[in-house]
This record gives structure tokens, sequence and C-alpha cells, in this order.
């Protein structure tokens, strides 16, 4: 169990999260279609898993803000920002900031399954059954290229040091 911070509060978080060189789980998550997304689901493409909250906070809205905006110039990349949020809120959140470049995940079906299988399920706290903030980067065989478990959940990742994984 990891111990990171939500404005200055600990906020215990379950599961083991990926190190870089390691084979990321695979996971079982919400489209905006209602439909299930999975690892597999994305073969063959590298991958961005923006890890979130909600859209509904201004960290998690500004990370989807600049990895939409990142992924118009990655080559056979796929950015996934996983919250949260239910599909058709991601969905309208997505049109209303006219970001076209990301896939939205729910975890709201399998939330702590998704969370305990990439440590970041909150255990503690008014955020307990949601995500921490974190990001991955995966290669095309799903290896972990960069991992970061942002240490106080409302603070933004390190985006350049994920984009720089890619290149």
């Amino acid at each position: 169990m990891a111990t990171l911070t939500m404005r200055g509060n600990p906020v215990e978080v379950e599961g083991d999260f990926p190190a870089v060189g390691s084979s990321a789980p695979d996971f079982d998550l919400v489209g905006k279609d209602l439909g299930d997304l999975t690892l597999a689901d994305f073969a063959g493409k590298r991958k961005v898993l923006d890890i979130a909250v909600s859209l509904d906070t201004a960290t998690c809205a500004m990370g989807a803000r600049k990895f939409n905006e990142a992924a118009s110039a990655l080559d056979n990349t796929v950015v996934l920002v996983v919250t949260g949020d239910l599909p058709f809120a991601a969905a309208r959140f997505c049109t209303t900031e006219g970001l076209d470049n990301v896939v939205t995940a729910s975890t709201f079906r399998t939330g702590r399954e998704f969370g305990k299988a990439y440590g970041v399920d909150i255990v503690s706290g008014g955020l307990s059954g949601l995500t921490a903030r974190a990001v991955l980067v995966l290669d095309e065989n799903n290896t972990v290229l960069h991992a970061e478990l942002v240490p106080e959940i409302s603070e933004e990742p390190d985006y350049d040091a994920a984009l720089k994984a890619l290149s």
C-alpha cells in the first residue's frame, strides 16, 4: 500500500503500480459507447494511459487537454484517459472541449479491479473507490516505458517525461 496526498492530506492507495520494464496488466474498462475496452483492443500500438480521478477536476481536465494536443503528433500511439467518470459524461467533456485525439475509458464497472491491478486504487478518504493520478507509457508489446504515480493527486504529472519515453 502506498500513501499519496490530496491537498496535503494522506490518501492510501492499494495495488502494485507497474514498474518500468514490466508488462502492463490487462484491463477491462468501458468506452464511450458502453462497450468493453481491453488492452488487447490496442494491440500493436503504443499507449499512453492518463489515469485520473475525474474529468470534472481542473487538474485531470488539464491532463486530458495536454495529452490530446500531443497525441496528434504521435505515430502509432493511442492516448487513453482513464477515469471514474461515466462514459457519456467523459464523451460530453471531450465534445465540449474539442478533444478528438484521446480515447476515454471509464472504471465505473471494474474500478477496483483496474485500480488494484495498476496500483492506483484509492482506499481511504473522500475519493475512495476512484483512481489516483498516474501516467503510464507502454510500447507496442505492453512493456512499461514510463511510469509516474503522482505523489500529490491534485498536481499534474510530468508530461514532458511521459512524451519523451515515446521518442
